[in-house]
């Protein structure tokens, strides 16, 4: 009586026990690949959007440029009444290219002074630096600059050289942006460059919409 009791016990625990090992071993094959995505080094951006992509972007951008007036400066001495400095208004177009954590991109740039005896300047760069926050770019740039002034000037009116440039970009998700690699949205920049040798001072602050 006692091994048919056993039996018919056993009988009964069968369904179940089948099922909760079922269960057991996927969540142990789960656990097992979700270890092994972890541990794969996937890249990850700091706001959980993609890690890599393409994203245009235009912008526009005011601000101030000064150059030296000391001897080989790169831009010759002009008399007093010659204004090597003035307000400018830019517009600018590129690229980014996201590599999880870090970017790389390309840029365009045609400035227009409104005031002073800078006439017109346009070049382009290349950028490189790091994501930061939910949206933000901390960047350098290394490119090309030519610079033209006025016809009031009584030397050559054209000159170029390397520039560089050091900035940041910030977009809360809050107006729209959805990460480097997410939906458009807006961007505040701030950025400082120089021409040649640190031979100008030129700070920009605009706005970066980014589709």
């Amino acid at each position: 009586m006692r091994k048919i009791i056993a039996v018919a016990a056993a009988a009964a625990a069968l369904p179940f026990a089948v099922p909760a090992f079922a269960q057991d071993t996927t969540t142990g094959s789960g656990t097992m690949e979700t270890t092994a995505a972890q541990d794969s080094g996937t890249p990850t951006s700091p706001d959980g959007s993609k890690a890599f992509g393409i994203e245009p972007y235009v912008g526009v951008l005011g601000g101030w440029e000064q150059f030296d007036r000391q001897p080989n400066a790169g831009i010759p001495i002009q008399p007093n009444r010659y204004r090597l400095d003035g307000a400018m208004v830019q517009g600018v177009a590129g690229v980014n290219v996201p590599l999880g954590p870090v970017f790389v991109g390309a840029e365009g740039n045609v400035a227009k002074g409104v005031s002073g005896d800078i006439d017109w300047e346009y070049g382009a760069a290349g950028r490189f630096g790091l994501r930061a926050g939910d949206s933000g770019l901390i960047y350098g740039k290394v490119g090309y600059q030519w610079v033209n002034f006025d016809k009031n000037a009584n030397t050559n009116r054209d000159y170029h050289a390397m520039t560089y440039g050091v900035g940041v970009e910030v977009g809360p998700k809050d107006i729209g942006l959805g990460g480097i690699t997410g939906n458009s949205g807006l961007r505040l920049r701030l950025e400082m460059n120089t021409f040649s040798d640190a031979k100008s001072f030129r700070p920009m602050a605009g706005v970066i919409a980014h589709f």
